[in-house]
């Protein structure tokens, strides 16, 4: 987790690529599935509602022969998500082991997404995607200690390299 031009998804695939796991991008997911007025409304900034990402993930997991070794990208960035996927893994038999919270400060978050130049990094989406994250995402920080799910902060304002030691140096991989 982490805000929007965080590292999530290089760090993700870097993790996936190195360890052979499965990388589930949902922002790649929902660009893939979404389409019409539900893509425009995405492209301006509104996020999916719970249950549309819900089915999206369902169907992809239920696909996998080996959940265990997966990086999850994405998600679950709300509470009801978080609640879904713990209810998930208990059903099925497999764990979440961990949470990599990527912590940057906003300034450079913001630096990383105007040069990245997609489609959805406007200065006006990125802001709403900020205060988004700050409502609905934060809270699951709180969310993850009490649920006894190892939460790691890693300083994600650092190079690609450094940020991607910490986080297999962190969690054993």
């Amino acid at each position: 987790m982490g805000l929007p031009g965080s590292g999530k998804g290089t760090q993700g695939k870097m993790m996936a690529d190195q360890h052979g796991m499965h990388l589930i991008s949902m922002g790649e997911l929902i660009r893939l599935y979404v389409s019409g007025e539900r893509r425009s409304q995405m492209l301006a900034g509104e996020l999916l509602d719970d249950q549309e990402v819900i089915g999206l993930l369902d169907r992809v997991l239920d696909s996998l022969s080996n959940k265990r070794l997966c990086v999850l990208d994405g998600f679950p960035r709300t509470v009801v998500q978080a609640e879904w996927l713990l209810d998930k893994a208990k059903r099925e038999g497999f764990s979440i082991d961990h949470v990599i919270n990527l912590e940057a400060p906003e300034e450079t978050v913001k630096q990383r997404l105007r040069a990245r130049g997609r489609m959805d990094d406007k200065e006006e989406v990125i802001e709403e995607r900020f205060k988004e994250y700050a409502e609905l995402t934060r809270p699951l920080i709180n969310w993850y200690t009490k649920h006894g799910i190892k939460l790691i902060n890693i300083n994600a304002k650092r190079s690609v390299d450094e940020v991607n030691n910490d986080v297999i140096r962190t969690i054993h991989l």
